[in-house]
């Protein structure tokens, strides 16, 4: 391998480190809200919104039903006009966040109802409001296993930049499909799967030990 391909390996991995937190980042700003209302909003939650549920639910089902590959080729009118172009690290944030948004929201969700209802009844007795109950008491109960949802969300989100690279999307999942691939350089595949095998292994880890350091039941 030369070091022109070196090089280009360097920025593949960079670039889809940078694709994978930013997404990540951005899909737990809208999927985190999200998760807390559907526990919140549900039939036997602090703030029972029948109608505000389904629909959250419904929103939710219908955007993880949707296979990211088709995703990401539908949403190119939306990522052009979002980012003023369809190709790049950068325009692939566009599709990660939309599918990743509502997983990410599936996973806040069962977190936070691994949480004691006890807990949450005896917040309530002791006049606790339904936003301090949230932030008091749901969230910091919840943070180990939020903490470990983050991490197989950002592995998941991984997973779902390297297939970017079929429409140009950058990163080591671009650079596997241009060499590769196409080019039957059978070297680089293999360095760009072990790199993206080694950060999800790095991810995975990191997340479990903060997991584990939270976790006050220990």
């Amino acid at each position: 391998m030369d070091s022109s391909m070196t090089t280009l390996i360097i920025q593949g991995t960079f670039e889809t480190l940078y694709m994978t937190l930013v997404s990540t980042l951005i899909a737990y700003i809208i999927g985190l809200p999200v998760g807390v209302l559907l526990v919140t909003s549900d039939s036997e939650g602090i703030v029972p919104m029948r109608l505000l549920n389904k629909v959250l639910d419904i929103i939710v089902n219908i955007t993880r039903s949707i296979p990211f590959l088709i995703l990401l080729i539908a949403v190119i009118p939306f990522t052009r006009f979002v980012v003023g172009t369809s190709i790049g690290s950068t325009a692939t944030i566009v599709p990660l966040v939309l599918a990743a948004a509502p997983f990410i929201a599936r996973l806040v969700e069962s977190s936070i109802k691994e949480v004691d209802y006890g807990i949450i009844e005896a917040s309530l007795s002791m006049g606790a409001s339904p936003l301090q109950v949230v932030t008091k008491v749901m969230i910091p109960e919840a943070k180990p296993s939020l903490i470990i949802g983050a991490a197989i969300a950002t592995t998941t989100i991984l997973g779902y930049s390297a297939m970017a690279g079929i429409v140009g999307g950058g990163g080591l999942g671009d650079i596997a499909i241009r060499f590769g691939y196409y080019r039957y350089e059978t070297g680089v595949m293999v360095v760009t799967v072990m790199l993206l095998v080694l950060i999800v292994q790095i991810f995975q880890e990191f997340g479990m030990k903060i997991a584990q350091k939270q976790d006050h039941r220990k």
